[in-house]
């Protein structure tokens, strides 16, 4: 099996130290002995890399897809997923460092065909279907740092503040260097321009053409590519192609894990 739909050793060792304990063991010490841990997230990983459903599981030798799912439901409710991407971008940061001088945000969005989903709204771009939008942040290499899930019809400026607030990592103090944030024109408003602003960024708009000529100028470098090609990277993990999780936890939680898996592919030199 391609290792991207495995659970690696260097994963496992980050992410079982924040796995929590069960919440409500036996109390008389009976009952079927817990599915391993290390079990558990490995089938949970091979649905987001696949896309399966969860009762497919089953036909795989992977486990039973109600116990992947029941906990999943228990460590998504735990903030599991958030903090295993805390952690990975911590690490990257001690192995590579985070490029804080130039960031990149863009959205992205995903169908989501159950109408009685949390946070979805009509695309305009897909004919008014439900549909879902993420809104991401990356470093200058396009490691993820932030991630916000809002409706598809909710415009990306108006997901920005939000965005900027999300760090999954510390920012260092404005003193030390100067941050720039590139954009493309859907951000290329004065209330932007302020929030960008007022967090301590310089903020650079540049629409797709300007920036595919900086890419192949000799003065300039190309800056926002690295953001779209982090959400090409999240594409791969075939579960956050439509999203159909109906609680926009579980949604955000594959996402977060996703992040994660980049964070650490990109730690270990592996092309994600």
């Amino acid at each position: 099996m391609n290792s991207s739909f495995q659970l690696s050793e260097r994963f496992w060792s980050l992410a079982r130290r924040l796995i929590p304990k069960p919440a409500k063991p036996h109390p008389f010490g009976g009952g079927r002995r817990r599915v391993p841990n290390r079990a558990v997230l490995a089938a949970i990983i091979f649905v987001l890399r696949t896309g399966c459903q969860w009762k497919a599981l089953d036909a795989t030798g992977l486990g039973s897809g109600s116990t992947a799912h029941r906990r999943f439901q228990e460590w998504v409710r735990a903030g599991l997923f958030f903090r295993l991407w805390r952690v990975a971008a911590q690490r990257y940061d001690e192995v590579h460092g985070i490029d804080w001088r130039w960031l990149a945000v863009d959205g992205c969005l995903t169908k989501a065909p159950l109408s009685r989903s949390e946070v979805v709204g009509r695309n305009p771009t897909d004919r008014g279907k439900q549909g879902v939008k993420r809104s991401l942040l990356v470093d200058g290499k396009g490691l993820p740092l932030a991630l916000v899930v809002g409706p598809a019809n909710r415009n990306d400026h108006r997901l920005l503040a939000e965005t900027l607030d999300s760090l999954v990592a510390r920012r260092p103090t404005r003193t030390a260097m100067v941050h720039h944030l590139c954009l493309d024109l859907g951000y290329d408003d004065a209330g932007s321009r302020h929030e960008a602003a007022r967090r301590g960024y310089r903020v650079h708009i540049r629409g797709w053409r300007d920036e595919m000529g900086q890419q192949k100028g000799k003065r300039k470098r190309a800056r926002r590519w690295v953001v779209e090609r982090t959400h090409a990277w999240l594409n791969r993990y075939r579960r956050l192609l439509v999203r159909w999780e109906r609680k926009v936890a579980n949604h955000a939680a594959f996402l977060h894990l996703a992040c994660a898996l980049i964070c650490q592919r990109v730690t270990d030199g592996n092309a994600t």
